[in-house]
């Protein structure tokens, strides 16, 4: 018997949007509305968009001596600057297997004496369980169960939210608790989209109140996960279970980014987390393949599980792909052999039996606005 969909507390004003409801991650979530996946990407991008996100996990680490040795802990099962997150900053994560795999990525906040966590929703059960182990001693893990999660993105997203709570002064990454007329409001100067924008915690009881006001706003448009899926393809993001998993490395899903000089070899804290040989093995000529953007050539689409090919040799595939609308183009991610990466190699790509053009670019294909 498959098993039961949860609902989001704002369901029923999904439905009263127009929302199409399917089923993701175990929950009914809204795919788009009315306006359609085009309009709520281009809106997003010139106006603000109003995602409703509460399916993902929201935990808080609440250290049970202090909180150093609740962020050296934590630092332990991640390859990231931990000791270093100031008070009100926030940051990215990724906790790995003990083979340097990606069990999820996530975001974690300093907010004084606890740690404010958001883990995506098909991981949340695997992620609570991890944590609790591994902290077991040093802190409750303690899922959030009566708040709701939104996201406001784009660039009217601060004068739409400061009619409501003083936000005017955060920077991309900021963290502030608010009061205001929905209850205390826990927002992030951050998102999936590239655009500027904030993830918002609301308490249950005032969500629906907030989402009716901020979507009062002639400048708000309710925004489905086709959206928000395009939308983060092109500021090339990764979505778990497609761009990474269990059995990714960091770099090989493109994420060497994340892990700063310190915990790299060399670094001061360097290694000391769950797979570093293999991890930092990468950085130092072991990487045999990584994440890379592709242009398909002409209007159709290259979609996740598309083979690649350089000549007759398969070097990789798709892990995700679709119309970029603001870009008016197909664009795609894949994981490639390191050797066909080189931003301008012209590769081939297998859609119902035909190999087409394709061409390895940089990564975003649409340029970020973060407020730094």
């Amino acid at each position: 018997m498959a098993e039961e969909l949860k609902r989001l507390g704002l369901h029923d004003l999904h439905l009263e949007l127009g929302g199409k409801m399917v089923p993701f991650a175990g929950y009914e979530m809204p795919v788009q509305y009315p306006a359609g996946v085009m309009q709520e990407h281009l809106h997003t991008r010139a106006a603000a968009g109003l995602f409703d996100v509460s399916h993902m996990g929201q935990v808080i680490l609440r250290p049970k001596g202090s909180m150093a040795e609740l962020a050296a802990a934590l630092e332990a099962l991640m390859p990231v600057d931990v000791l270093g997150l100031a008070e009100g900053r926030q940051r990215y994560g990724l906790l790995l297997t003990p083979a340097g795999g990606i069990i999820d990525d996530l975001m974690f906040a300093n907010r004084g004496d606890h740690f404010f966590v958001v883990v995506n929703a098909s991981r949340k059960e695997v992620d609570i369980a991890h944590l609790t182990e591994k902290l077991a001693g040093v802190a409750e893990v303690l899922p959030v169960t009566d708040r709701a999660l939104l996201a406001l993105q784009g660039p009217q997203a601060e004068a739409v939210l400061s009619a409501h709570v003083p936000v005017a002064a955060m920077r991309f990454m900021d963290v502030a608790v608010l009061p205001s007329a929905f209850g205390e409001l826990w927002i992030s100067r951050s998102g999936y989209t590239g655009e500027d924008g904030f993830e918002i915690s609301v308490p249950n009881s005032g969500v629906e109140a907030f989402a009716r006001a901020l979507l009062a706003d002639r400048r708000v448009l309710a925004i489905g996960l086709g959206a928000r899926d395009s939308l983060r393809l092109e500021a090339g993001l990764c979505l778990y279970g497609h761009d990474m998993d269990e059995g990714v490395t960091p770099v090989e899903a493109g994420l060497g980014w994340a892990i700063p000089k310190v915990r790299r070899t060399g670094g001061a804290r360097a290694a000391g987390f769950p797979g570093w040989e293999s991890v930092l093995g990468d950085f130092e000529g072991h990487l045999s393949e990584t994440r890379v953007g592709l242009r398909p050539e002409g209007r159709a689409p290259m979609r996740e599980g598309t083979t690649i090919y350089d000549g007759d040799r398969r070097v990789g595939s798709i892990t995700s792909g679709g119309f970029g609308p603001s870009v008016g183009a197909p664009i795609a991610m894949a994981r490639l052999k390191i050797d066909v990466t080189a931003p301008g190699t012209q590769l081939t790509g297998e859609v119902r039996g035909k190999r087409l053009p394709v061409t390895v670019c940089t990564l975003p294909f649409h340029p970020t606005t973060y407020k730094r």
